[in-house]
């Protein structure tokens, strides 16, 4: 017997056995209880997850850490750490160029992160950096 005989002697039995009232409802109870379980499913993901939480913290933005108390800090010293903050990038700048590059960077930028102490060059506004000849950075967003 070949695999087109075998083939249809199959869909031969399966018709004389089933009518197509059987294929329907076999087919209905078959989608029914794949989507329960998929409902199921998604219901327990939904619950077990926890919201996402956004945590500041100021030495990230400066990248001197240690200089600045931590950003979990109870409410009444919430003012004195950003009065701190403020003193720091009013020292370092808002602006961070390399001496030898010719863009400017916020300073939690990637780019700004990657020049070394002894080549970073300050600016405290985007005009300062511009007479300079910095450019604003194109992968710095805020710039």
């Amino acid at each position: 017997m070949t695999i087109p005989e075998f083939a249809r002697k199959c869909k031969e039995t399966a018709r004389k056995a089933l009518n197509s009232k059987d294929i329907f409802v076999m087919a209905l109870i078959f989608l029914v209880g794949f989507l329960s379980f998929g409902l199921g499913r998604l219901s327990i993901i939904k619950e077990g997850r926890e919201g996402i939480k956004v945590e500041f913290s100021p030495e990230i933005l400066t990248g001197a850490a240690g200089s600045i108390p931590n950003a979990s800090q109870n409410s009444d010293d919430k003012n004195a750490s950003e009065s701190e903050f403020e003193n720091v990038a009013a020292k370092e700048g808002k602006y961070v160029g390399s001496k030898s590059g010719s863009k400017y960077h916020l300073p939690w930028c990637s780019g700004a992160q990657r020049i070394k102490k002894e080549n970073e060059v300050w600016f405290d506004s985007k005009e300062e950096a511009a007479k300079a000849g910095y450019t604003p950075a194109a992968n710095c967003p805020g710039l």
